[in-house]
Order: C-alpha cells, then structure tokens, then sequence
C-alpha cells in the first residue's frame, strides 16, 4: 500500500472572470476512503471535479492523482489517468439509443477497445452487482424507471473496476427509499473494488449514509472536514444551518436582481 493519498488537493484557486469559484481548497483523501463533498447550489462542488478531472484547470495550486499531478498534464498522459476513474453523472446520464448492456459496457469499449462479446459479460455481471437481471441489459433506458437507470448508471460507473469512483449528485431525482437503496449499493460497490470515493450532494441521508468524512464547500473554501459520525456536532453554524435545512442562520440565500 502506497503512502500518498489517492487524490491530494492542495492550495487550489479556480476563478470565471471576476467570480471566484475555488479560493484555496485543500483536500487528502486516502486510498479506499470515502469523502462527500457538501454544499449549496452553485458553492464549486463541480468545478472541483472537474478539476480533478482535468476538465478545468485551475489558475493556482497543485492536485494530484496516486501521485501525479494533474494540473498542467499532457493529453496522453490524461488519457491514461482517466482509466482510473469511474463516474456515476447527475441524472444517469445514459444514452439513449444504446441497450443497457452497451450503456455499462461504453467504457470497455470506447476506452479500452475490449470486443462485444466480453464487454456484455463484464456488462451482465455488473448489472448483477447492482441487483438487475441480465434480461434488463437487453433493454433501452427508456423503458428503465428513475432508480432502474441509477442502478445502470452505477453499473458503468464500476464496469472497469476503476481505482477511484466520483458520484455527482447520485440520489437527485428518488424518492426517499429507493435513493436509500442507492445509497447502499454504492457502499457496497465501492466496498467490494477497494475504490476511493469522492461524491457530491446536498442529500444530507446520502452523505451520512457513504461518507467516512465529509467536507463543507462555502464561499470556495473546505470550511469544515470530519468524520461523518461528527457532522452533528461540529461545532460550526454554517454546517449547523445546513445539514438542519434552516432558512434562517449564517448562509443568506442570494437573490438574483
């Protein structure tokens, strides 16, 4: 086992135009851990991402995967860092004219050049991981209820055994169980690979339920990080207001003229 954290976010300044989006976020995350990211709409819980990703590049600091840095990397050096990740999108993000089973298998294919044949096995077996019978791979996402395609959603996300897993928002959209189904199936997924798990979400019962820490995004910075079995008494009022749902207390909703 490596000594570096998995994913190593230090100093990280990100900006659009006058906006400062990321205002020096620092973040570990061990190899194996589970963080969620909490926070209000539109606090940088995506550019964050993205940034990790690669996606965006941020004007100042240092992130490194397993050890490398991100920041600044070269395409092809990209290409290959992507293979360590899973993603699970906001709102499945699944294709639609694909079968489920070729939705699950995208990656293997697209990204690894693995043949049909093998990638519908990985494919079925994921599926399988996920509670879905193989029947469901010969169908379309259409035909899928809300929590069937975040199911098939976590099924790609985990499709090539990824070394780390991001979950944007994974619970928007359910009811109440079955996003608690949802929840424990990304326990368990994460759990079974040994993935590290970085997640997003203001889904306070996700976040309690997939964290072994959780870190508070406001104003562009981590202003507070800590077992989740801890969030309930951390000691911070903007937390306090937050994971209580309060309208009243130190975070004003800002009003758009």
């Amino acid at each position: 086992m490596s000594a570096h954290p998995m994913i190593d976010i230090k100093n990280v300044h990100k900006s659009f135009g006058p906006k400062v989006v990321l205002d020096g976020v620092d973040l570990s995350i061990a190899r194996g851990e589970s963080v969620v990211v909490i926070g209000g709409s539109g606090t940088g819980k995506s550019v964050l991402l993205k940034s990790i990703l690669g996606i965006l590049r941020p004007e100042k600091g240092s992130i490194k995967v397993d050890g490398e840095e991100v920041i600044g990397m070269r395409a092809k050096d990209r290409d290959r860092m992507m293979l360590k990740f899973g993603m699970l999108f906001q709102g499945a993000a699944l294709f639609d004219s694909l079968k489920v089973w070729e939705n699950v298998a995208f990656g293997l294919i697209q990204g690894r050049g693995m043949d049909r044949v093998g990638a519908r096995a990985v494919a079925i077996e994921k599926l399988a991981q996920v509670g879905l019978a193989e029947s469901t791979g010969e169908l379309f996402p259409a035909e899928l209820s809300g929590g069937m395609q975040k199911r098939v959603a976590l099924a790609r996300a985990i499709a090539a055994s990824p070394d780390i897993i991001f979950f944007d928002e994974p619970t928007t959209g359910l009811d109440p169980i079955m996003a608690d189904v949802i929840n424990d199936l990304i326990v368990k997924c994460t759990k079974e690979l040994g993935a590290t798990a970085l997640s997003i979400t203001h889904d306070m019962a996700s976040a309690r339920k997939i964290a072994d820490r959780i870190a508070m995004l406001y104003k562009g910075r981590l202003i507070w990080v800590g077992p989740a079995k801890d969030i309930d008494h951390s000691g911070n009022e903007f937390v306090d207001q937050f994971i209580h749902g309060r309208a009243e207390g130190p975070i004003k909703m800002e009003l758009r003229a």
